[in-house]
């Protein structure tokens, strides 16, 4: 339990679960502290997923620090992990809300105990309204706000709203450029579809997705931005003039990348409207990576989009890379080369392929991989990494590596648990994951 929330979750680990020694088990949850285990040293089954509880705390405080100071909220992503434990530590430490992907997320969070939700994507038609439908009804206090970008939609909603007699459904107008989201002012069709539900749905805000709408050049996707942001102020607008001047309403966009772009244009018109919330939803950004965030950090610290107590600040130097994969060296069968067992079911490979941070050889860090030419994962096969060795390396049969990883979204989707480590890499947290 943290701060009234409870998460629900199966309690027990088994030698059936990666990381997990063979012939262990059952082990509740709240003894694996107590086990005493390190990735490095042999024990565990390898591979596995680690989280850095230091480093997650530090971008909790720092990413919820930065909100704050803009006057924004957050309401992080909970697809990128979909742990409750995880999800519910941020509501604890401040974060305004949750974010979830479909209704079965939706389901898994409100079964943890976490009850103001954003549905961050359409529901669909008459199906999608039903199920959403169903469970509110199951959770009649949670408090979540539905996107819809289309009259189709709304109609959908309010028949199963009507059919069910529940109370008001919290409306967000979704405007898109790049993937869902009502264009130009299609808002207004989608507005006056809300208005005449005869109050089975409740105009609540305006909600966009920016990541959509950028590109690999920096000047075009600052353009499509800034255009998409004037879209959302305007539909706001017209939803406020809709609701009336008095109705508490959100402006919601920022994922992990681009975040700064929506404090910049959206903040303004949040705060000028008085009765309105600027509701970022980062989720990754917790996480961080080896990779395209930290890719991403570096080009938001390049347009000097991080401002800390009124300053600039680095992004690229406030965050850290939560998430590592340790895998062992199973063989060297030619010069210059390591089998690892690590593969395509263990780690993210949509963006980059792993990079190898440092060489383990009984329990104990041996070097730091500093340089491309020293380690580096060529391809990944589903069960092996093959990883290309400088011609003095030291890497031997049975040796630990520690990994770093690219796109936190598609390698945590991989695991069943989530193994928190301390600073000094023992396992003192098992968190499980619901990705169904």
């Amino acid at each position: 339990m943290a701060d009234g929330i409870i998460v629900r979750e199966a309690d027990m680990l088994h030698d059936g679960i990666r990381g997990v020694p063979p012939g262990a088990g059952p082990i509740p949850l709240d003894d694996v502290a107590a086990q005493g285990w390190h990735p490095a040293e042999g024990i565990m089954s390898l591979p596995v997923l680690t989280l850095d509880e230091d480093a997650f705390a530090d971008n909790r405080a720092l990413m919820l620090r930065y909100a704050a100071e803009q006057g924004a909220v957050i309401a992080p992503h909970a697809k990128t992990p979909m742990a409750p434990a995880l999800a519910a530590s941020l509501v604890a430490a401040g974060a305004w809300g949750t974010t979830v992907a479909d209704i079965r997320q939706a389901a898994v969070m409100l079964r943890a105990g976490l009850n103001r939700l954003l549905l961050a994507n359409q529901v669909g038609g008459p199906g999608g309204a039903r199920r959403l439908a169903r469970l509110h009804e199951a959770y009649p206090r949670a408090e979540i706000y539905a996107f819809v970008d289309s009259p189709e939609a709304a109609a959908a909603l309010d028949a199963a709203w009507g059919e069910e007699r529940l109370a008001p459904l919290p409306v967000v107008v979704e405007v898109g450029s790049g993937r869902a989201g009502a264009r130009d002012l299609a808002a207004e069709r989608v507005i006056d579809a809300i208005q005449a539900s005869e109050g089975r749905l409740r105009l609540a805000g305006v909600g966009a997705y920016e990541g959509a709408a950028a590109t690999a050049d920096a000047e075009r996707t600052r353009m499509a931005i800034a255009d998409l942001a004037a879209l959302a102020a305007q539909a706001f607008q017209k939803v406020r003039a809709a609701a009336g001047p008095q109705a508490p309403l959100i402006l919601t966009a920022g994922g992990s990348v681009y975040f700064d772009m929506i404090v910049q244009h959206l903040g303004p018109v949040a705060a000028a409207d008085g009765k309105a919330r600027l509701v970022l939803r980062s989720g990754a950004i917790f996480f961080h990576d080896h990779g395209i965030y930290k890719r991403g950090l570096a080009a938001l610290d390049a347009r000097q989009g991080f401002r800390l107590g009124g300053e600039t600040a680095s992004a690229s130097d406030g965050f850290r890379p939560v998430l590592r994969i340790w895998a062992e060296v199973l063989s060297r069968p030619a010069p210059g080369l390591a089998i690892c067992g690590m593969g395509m079911r263990d780690v993210s490979f949509d963006q980059d392929l792993p990079t190898p941070l440092r060489l383990h050889r009984d329990g104990r860090p041996l070097a730091a991989f500093a340089r491309p030419e020293e380690a580096r994962v060529m391809k990944l096969n589903d069960q092996h990494g093959f990883l290309a060795l400088g011609a003095d390396s030291p890497v031997a049969v049975g040796d630990v590596i520690e990994f770093g990883i690219s796109h936190p979204c598609t390698c945590l989707d991989r695991w069943r648990v989530i193994w928190g480590i301390d600073g000094q890499g023992r396992v003192r947290a098992a968190y499980p994951t619901c990705f169904g």
